[in-house]
């Protein structure tokens, strides 16, 4: 996948890299499970901050890819996440087990696209079947939405964009859902999940991720709302009102701030 270069503004904006990620490494535990200040270590964070090291080119280290690898099975979006952070082949076999006659994966249609993005990565087809599945599933505003009946929002867009990608799709599908992603950006620069509700630093790192995968600059909006949400240690608060979270909002920004959608290259 061909990633943009940032604009140098962008790279003005964006806050050290390396400390949101000195931060993420801080919260790893002996075990190499990661956890939230006050809370345990799951799989799914230390996925997350894998996922956020890698982006940058950092190691996220043995005990981390073990901790991930030997977690207990959970569901189809969360063992998607898993592989793609790890490429295990076992995680991977999982989900091409999963795959139902009409291309789906899982239950829903974020299973789906996640578990698109994990296989591409490991360098396994997607499935015409499978891309046709997310392909009906794009909405007449061009959003994606969690499952098939629910209400299209800009995280699930996104991912479904980033799939697609990996999987060879270019044109209309992906400029449609660019557009749908544009719509929900707010007059500060972030993006909202759905329309009306406030902007959030997950929902925006989302939607540049989105549109990146899309061939789109975010535009530097964007990277100024995620500097506003920075807070002195590296992390990120989840929106101007709630600081809330940080070590999962922080994992899901600095790709967005390295510019590198899903999967990784």
């Amino acid at each position: 996948m061909k990633v943009l270069a940032l604009p140098l503004v962008a790279l003005a904006l964006a806050t050290p890299i390396t400390q949101s990620a000195d931060y993420l490494e801080s919260r790893r535990g002996p075990d190499g499970g990661v956890s939230e200040p006050g809370g345990r270590a799951d799989a799914a964070l230390t996925a997350w901050t894998i996922l956020a090291l890698r982006s940058i080119g950092r190691d996220p280290g043995r005990a981390s890819r073990e901790y991930v690898r030997t977690a207990a099975p959970e569901d189809m979006t969360q063992t998607a996440l898993r592989a793609l952070a790890l490429g295990d082949e076992q995680l991977l076999n999982r989900l091409d087990a999963a795959r139902q006659p009409d291309g789906r994966i899982g239950p829903l249609v974020n299973s789906t696209a996640w578990s698109v993005l994990a296989l591409r990565a490991a360098g396994r087809p997607a499935g015409p079947a499978t891309v046709r599945y997310l392909l009906r599933r794009q909405r007449k505003t061009g959003g994606w939405s969690w499952h098939p009946r629910g209400p299209p929002d800009s995280n699930d867009t996104a991912v479904a964009i980033q799939a697609l990608r990996a999987a060879g799709v270019r044109g209309r599908p992906l400029s449609r859902g660019a557009r749908f992603l544009r719509r929900l950006q707010a007059p500060s620069g972030g993006f909202r999940l759905v329309p009306g509700r406030e902007p959030d630093a997950q929902s925006t790192a989302w939607a540049m991720q989105g549109l990146l995968a899309a061939g789109l600059r975010p535009g530097p909006a964007a990277y100024r709302y995620l500097a506003r949400l920075r807070r002195p240690d590296g992390s990120y608060r989840y929106s101007k009102r709630y600081a809330v979270t940080p070590v999962w909002v922080t994992a899901q920004v600095v790709p967005a701030l390295a510019g590198k959608p899903f999967p990784l290259r």
